[in-house]
């Protein structure tokens, strides 16, 4: 029982933890709306605009799978980490934050995925 206890602590804390990376780094990349883009590379891709971001997900997307199929793992977790903050630099662009994206998520949870996209518009 114990070890159940433990473990549902640690998948708290480790919940809490990502959370907490996620706001950090929304936090962050709001405040570089305004920047100088001499200064930061993501007021730089804000300033270049909306295609700019896409193209960067894009290529970041292809290195994701390049990575996957050479399968190395740290190659693998450093092109995701770089996937999943060029779309966190998305979707602080078009003024969403993070917190949506795992509120839905959250509401697919349990879903079947062939359920779920049955049910889309």
């Amino acid at each position: 029982m114990e070890d159940g206890g433990a473990d549902t602590q640690r998948s708290r804390d480790h919940l809490q933890m990502s959370a907490d990376i996620l706001a950090r780094l929304a936090a962050t990349l709001e405040a570089r709306k305004g920047g100088d883009p001499a200064a930061s590379y993501v007021a730089r891709l804000y300033a270049k605009g909306l295609d700019a971001i896409l193209k960067k997900i894009g290529e970041e997307a292809t290195e994701t799978v390049m990575a996957a199929k050479d399968g190395q793992a740290e190659k693998i977790i450093y092109e995701v980490a770089d996937l999943w903050f060029h779309t966190l630099v998305l979707l602080a662009h078009e003024g969403l934050h993070p917190d949506q994206v795992l509120a839905e998520l959250a509401r697919r949870e349990g879903v079947s995925g062939i359920t779920e996209k049955a049910n889309r518009p």
